[in-house]
């Protein structure tokens, strides 16, 4: 699914993420002063924002389009760990601890990025306290978010997992045929679902098959069909692992 990106003469004011983002507290002048403060490009699929291990500049809000966070291990071994949507802001956990980004960020669809560098940030802090607070809860719900994630990989089996992240994806990536069918296009590579699921590629490839033989979805490329989205839910409280 092709997300339509914003006009290239979009400001703050006018910005529909706005409201989801820590600058929804921002009015007239401090809102006129980020409006100033940003810097907007647009990025293909595949192209790096921003790198693992450089340092921080200052913080990003996607307005339209899905970013991949990857992370690098020691050997240069790449995995997902998260995707990131409109409305949503990245680096600020590098800006807070004064420190380096810790993942690379690149675009899996064609995407369109403010940047706000980091002096610019301080001084809007400094205007409106209310900024902080809301990265510092944006903060609070990413530990929450992350303590889940791993109590869902310790007890829920791959087979849950993977349904949960589809329906996740549906969300924001599905199409209702005539039928009824549900059609998910998938935004990222098989290896990358086992990354964001906890497993290895393989055990998805058991998994998809696994799914695909008792009829609850066919994978035909990044292109999943779900006829029945109730037995898509359903598999999220299967008791059995593979």
């Amino acid at each position: 699914m092709n997300i339509p990106l914003s006009p290239a003469g979009i400001n703050c004011f006018t910005c529909q993420m706005r409201d989801r983002t820590e600058w929804c507290s921002l009015k007239d002048e401090d809102l006129r002063h980020l409006n100033e403060l940003k810097v907007c490009n647009t990025y293909d699929p595949g192209q790096i924002i921003f790198y693992q291990g450089n340092p921080c500049l200052g913080i990003y809000c996607v307005e339209a389009g899905t970013i991949a966070i990857r992370k690098l291990d020691e050997r240069g071994n790449s995995a997902l760990v998260r995707m990131a949507t409109e409305g949503q802001t990245l680096g600020y956990r590098a800006f807070f601890a004064g420190g380096s980004y810790a993942a690379n960020a690149e675009a899996l669809t064609k995407t369109r990025v403010c940047f706000i560098d980091k002096e610019g940030v301080r001084a809007l802090l400094e205007r409106n306290p209310n900024v902080g607070l809301a990265f510092l809860k944006h903060i609070s719900d990413d530990l929450e978010a992350a303590e889940d994630a791993r109590l869902q990989a310790s007890h829920l089996p791959v087979r849950a997992r993977l349904a949960h992240l589809l329906l996740t994806l549906k969300d924001r990536f599905a199409t209702v045929d005539d039928q009824g069918n549900l059609t998910i296009e998938l935004p990222m590579a098989r290896r990358d679902m086992a990354d964001i699921v906890g497993t290895r590629p393989e055990t998805i490839a058991r998994t998809i098959r696994a799914i695909e033989d008792d009829g609850v979805a066919t994978f035909n490329g990044r292109h999943v069909v779900v006829p029945d989205l109730d037995a898509l839910l359903d598999e999220l409280e299967a008791p059995d692992e593979l």
